[in-house]
């Protein structure tokens, strides 16, 4: 019998909101994740991919992480991982880093045994890519056989990668195949293998409604009992509380009555979203969130939906002016490309003197390296252009878009390429560091 922690969408470093307690929560998530892989003393904990929300991390972001992982280490626990979109790079991997560090093992198409159970690693790679994949994995002699794996595979939301594809064209017979990527916990069965999200371990978005959590997996033709030979279990985990207020305002009905409808929720420490729909008086936003904060939240945003002097719908938020933004971007129809160079020009971590190169630079790899042409062509708006929303993060403008890196990662289970150059600056990278510092 083999029993591992299966979690994954960690996004340590994210700022969301621009909150420095939001960034510090999704550490705390990922140490709680750990502190239940130690009190319950599995055999492993196999994370599928996006540790780090942004590919050029934080030091403190580093330092906490490495802290976290040698918990695991000093209670003999491994921590198989593989390489998501948002945190891969076009060298060297941060997961690599922990692995000469001795605190993680990189997972590949070579297995890595761990009880009676052969892990297997899939890296995320984009759609341009997967055709050459032909999902060659080693032998192995274990009484089990699971694969790890980040994409958004089928039959779940916003899929784009076919599932039973991946299975039937495998050399390795999987009894499971651990996911990351979709921050929707759920679990189904393909061509007769359990496939499995645990969903992220902090709301990345205010879509994330239900509770977050992880997976316990059992690798034990006894405990799973019938025919089954796995069995999967959510835990939940007890995070920063999200409480969503809907007012529907009546003729008459104003921001008193808006006030009236949040002091019903117990706001302590919370991060609160209202949204305001009907036929009431104006409501002034910002006056809302500060008196949501004074009830003690930790962040308000306000969302009034309300058709004004007949121009459409209003959706804009005074707490987070990223969304409006992001909103706008997603009704146009860019290509992947575009909205790279949108990116850029945003990003946190370029500094203004290096725009210009910086958007040359990732043009220039997608045309000479990878030719990835069809990157230039647009896209239906709202569809696949941003490289998909479907792990519901709010991006926040700085580092990788949800589902999008700025630099397409490195194809799974190969050399990498050249690193990245960087900033002449070093003042530039904002605090931030690079693979090259390390590897």
């Amino acid at each position: 019998m083999t029993r591992v922690i299966h979690t994954g969408d960690t996004h340590i470093g994210y700022s969301q909101y621009h909150s420095p307690v939001r960034r510090q929560d999704f550490l705390d998530a990922f140490e709680a994740v750990v502190d239940d892989a130690v009190d319950g003393g599995v055999d492993a904990v196999v994370h599928a991919g996006d540790l780090f929300h942004d590919r050029r991390p934080d030091l403190q972001d580093l330092m906490g992480t490495i802290s976290v992982l040698r918990r695991l280490d000093d209670a003999g626990i491994p921590f198989l991982a593989v390489v998501g979109n948002h945190e891969s790079t076009r060298g060297g991997q941060w997961l690599d880093l922990f692995e000469r560090l001795g605190l993680a093992t990189r997972l590949g198409d070579e297995p890595v045994v761990v009880g009676d159970t052969a892990f297997y690693g899939l890296d995320h790679v984009p759609v341009s890519r997967r055709d050459d994949l032909d999902y060659a994995f080693a032998d192995h002699d274990a009484d089990y056989a699971a694969l790890v794996a980040h994409g958004l595979f089928e039959p779940f939301g916003y899929a784009d990668w076919d599932t039973e594809t991946v299975l039937t064209e495998s050399d390795v017979a999987f009894d499971a195949m651990l996911l990351g990527d979709n921050h929707t916990p759920d679990t189904a069965e393909v061509a007769d293998t359990w496939v499995t999200y645990p969903g992220s371990t902090e709301r990345a978005s205010a879509s994330e409604r239900e509770g977050r959590g992880y997976n316990l997996v059992v690798f034990d033709a006894d405990t799973a009992g019938g025919d089954d030979r796995v069995e999967i279990r959510r835990r939940a985990l007890d995070t920063r509380p999200f409480v969503f207020v809907s007012v529907e305002l009546r003729e008459g009905e104003g921001e008193s009555r808006v006030r009236e409808r949040v002091r019903e929720f117990d706001l302590a420490e919370a991060v609160v979203h209202v949204e305001i729909t009907g036929e009431g008086d104006p409501v002034t936003p910002a006056a809302v969130e500060e008196f949501a904060t004074d009830e003690g939240a930790l962040i308000a945003r306000v969302v009034d939906r309300r058709e004004v002097d007949a121009d459409g719908e209003v959706d804009v938020s005074f707490a987070d002016p990223e969304d409006a933004v992001r909103d706008r971007l997603d009704e146009m129809a860019l290509s992947t490309a575009a909205r790279d160079v949108e990116r850029t020009v945003r990003e946190d971590t370029v500094s203004d003197a290096n725009v210009r190169e910086t958007v040359k630079r990732r043009v220039e790899e997608r045309v000479d390296g990878d030719g990835d042409l069809d990157a230039f062509d647009a896209v239906e708006a709202g569809g696949d252009g941003a490289e998909s929303d479907a792990d519901g993060d709010e991006w926040d403008g700085g580092g990788a878009e949800p589902n999008g890196d700025a630099s397409e990662p490195t194809e799974p289970n190969t050399e990498p390429e050249a690193a990245e150059p960087e900033d002449s600056d070093p003042a530039s990278t904002d605090g931030q560091v690079s693979m090259e510092d390390y590897l």
